[in-house]
C-alpha cells in the first residue's frame, strides 16, 4: 500500500477515535467526572487490544475531554497520564482481552489521588473511580470486544494498517 494512503488512514482513525472517545465522554459528562466516574467512552480503550495504533487517539480522545474537566488542568494531566499507562499495559502486557481490560481499572484508580487533593476521602475515591472503570471497560467492554473479536472478519477491518 502506498505510505501516502496508510499515513492518511492513521491520521483519520487517531482524529476520529478521539473524536469519539470525546464525544462519549462530555455526552454523559456529570458521569464522566467526579467521585463515581462511569465513562462509557473508556470501553474504546479495548481498540488498542486489536490495534496498538489505535493508541495516540485514545490519548488525544483523553485529553480533549479533560479539558472540560471541574478538576481543570490537574485532570489533563494525570488523568491523560492515566490513560496512556493504561495503554502501554494493554497493548505491551496483555495477552487475554479480559487481563487488558484491567489495565484501565489499574491505572485509573490513581485518578483518586487527584480527587483526594479536592478533599475526597483517599481510598473511597480510589475504589469508586476503579468501580466506575471496572464497570465500563471490564464488565461492557469486555462483553462488548469480545463479540468482536469472534468475527475475524471485522477484526481485520478495524486494525488501521
Amino acid at each position: 500500500m502506498n505510505k501516502n494512503i496508510v499515513n492518511t488512514k492513521f491520521l483519520v482513525s487517531t482524529a476520529l477515535i478521539a473524536a469519539i472517545y470525546v464525544v462519549m465522554t462530555l455526552a454523559i459528562a456529570p458521569l464522566s467526572f467526579g467521585m463515581i466516574q462511569i465513562r462509557i467512552s473508556e470501553v474504546l480503550m479495548l481498540m488498542a487490544f486489536i490495534d496498538k495504533k489505535y493508541a495516540p487517539g485514545l490519548v488525544l480522545g483523553c485529553f480533549i475531554a479533560n479539558c472540560f474537566s471541574p478538576f481543570g488542568m490537574m485532570d489533563v494531566v494525570f488523568g491523560t497520564a492515566c490513560t496512556a499507562a493504561s495503554l502501554v499495559g494493554i497493548t505491551k502486557c496483555s495477552k487475554t482481552l479480559f487481563g487488558a481490560s484491567l489495565w484501565p481499572v489499574l491505572c485509573n484508580a490513581f485518578i483518586g489521588i487527584e480527587l483526594y487533593l479536592f478533599g475526597s476521602p483517599l481510598l473511597l475515591s480510589m475504589a469508586t473511580v476503579a468501580f466506575g472503570e471496572f464497570l465500563s471497560v471490564s464488565v461492557l467492554g469486555y462483553v462488548l470486544f469480545r463479540q468482536v473479536l469472534k468475527n475475524s472478519t471485522l477484526v481485520e477491518r478495524l486494525k488501521i494498517a
